[in-house]
């Protein structure tokens, strides 16, 4: 059986860094924004080239605190991708405003830049451009499009830890930065976590205050804040594998273009395209087919992970059906009827890919 990501395999390459760091949390017993909590941030804000990095609990509440600490409120528009894990959009729901959806570009499935300057209006506060599977939004005219019409943006770095647009980080180009540290991405801890990135100090210590309680001062409050801390076991995981990032990210590029070289020579199969503009990391390997159905049968019977991300944009979703009636956004719908993602991790063989392609190729020569 070849998964869609062997954590385990991870997990025993680094099991004595993370054994032995986990002991000594454990002993010092500062289990609440503690040393590590601290160590990561301040290593992750290094790593990323940004000024703040502020841990919490997850990567759905990375993007609501970023949101509500940018001020966007009930009423508001948030311009965003629907093809992308609800998350995005539950974050702009969160804090009362309305989520707005734009179409896809058909080869990176991120949010058509072209596309977004006829869905402002005078209730457009922001937009969340979504770094998909790994593949950098074009922030250039993104960025350009949001300061002729004074907008915040905040990216959505789930998918994209390690990610380039040009010399900066993802995380590192908007106004603030949203990162998951799920166990299956880039960058994974054993359980959940999170955090926003930003230059941003007055932003920086709004999201610190409202991830403990709206405090910064112990039992003292100045705003309504949640209880969205990262745990400091899942610091002391993070700390380690940070280190092993760039081997990590090189792991899963290496396996992704092994399998575009060879679905490239297949019909009816679209591989990833890259955009060149950035740094591809792949946290998924997503391609296009009408014979998707047939390649995920081949698939499971030779026991072969796979998966749908996503089946159903979010525009279709009967949770945004108040503000989406009739819309329709046909690029999106399109990409979700033909997607398939293989397995990607680092840990991935040549001769696991080779299997892979292999399936793949008698199936669509059937």
């Amino acid at each position: 059986m070849i998964p869609m990501v062997d954590l385990k395999g991870q997990y025993l390459s680094l099991k004595h860094e993370i054994d032995s760091g986990l002991l000594a949390a454990l002993e010092n017993t500062q289990f609440i924004l503690g040393p590590n909590v601290q160590g990561f941030e301040q290593e992750a804000a290094a790593y990323l080239g940004v000024e703040h990095a502020i841990s919490c609990a997850n990567g759905t509440d990375a993007l609501h605190l970023a949101v509500r600490a940018a001020g966007i409120k009930e009423g508001d528009e948030v311009i965003t991708s629907p093809f992308t894990f609800i998350a995005t959009a539950e974050a702009i729901r969160y804090v009362g405003a309305i989520p707005v959806f734009v179409d896809i570009d058909p080869q990176t499935f991120n949010l058509n830049v072209e596309l977004i300057e006829a869905a402002i209006t005078p209730r457009t506060k922001g937009i969340i451009p979504v770094h998909l599977f790994g593949q950098p939004v074009d922030m250039t005219p993104l960025m350009a499009l949001a300061e002729k019409h004074g907008l915040m943006v905040i990216e959505d770095c789930a998918q994209s830890f390690g990610a380039a647009y040009g010399e900066k980080m993802t995380g590192a180009i908007g106004l603030a930065g949203c990162h998951s540290f799920f166990p299956s991405k880039n960058l994974g801890c054993y359980g959940d976590g999170g955090m926003i990135t930003t230059n941003n100090a007055q932003l920086a210590e709004i999201l610190r205050m409202l991830r403990n309680h709206g405090s910064n001062v112990r039992y003292q409050h100045d705003i309504i804040g949640y209880n969205s801390r990262l745990d400091e076991l899942q610091a002391v995981i993070l700390r380690v594998k940070l280190k092993h990032i760039e081997q990590f990210n090189a792991g899963r590029r290496r396996a992704a273009h092994r399998y575009s070289a060879g679905l490239a020579q297949m019909p009816d199969v679209t591989p990833p395209f890259e955009d060149r503009k950035g740094r591809h990391v792949y946290h998924q390997y997503t391609l296009l087919s009408p014979k998707r159905k047939a390649i995920q049968e081949a698939l499971n019977q030779a026991q072969v992970a796979n998966a749908i991300y996503y089946p159903i944009p979010l525009h279709q979703q009967k949770a945004f059906a108040d503000s989406c009636v009739g819309k329709k956004l046909p690029v999106s719908e399109k990409v979700a009827a033909e997607c398939l993602s293989l397995p990607v991790y680092p840990e991935l063989a040549d001769e696991q890919v080779d299997q892979i392609l292999d399936i793949i190729s008698k199936t669509i020569a059937k």
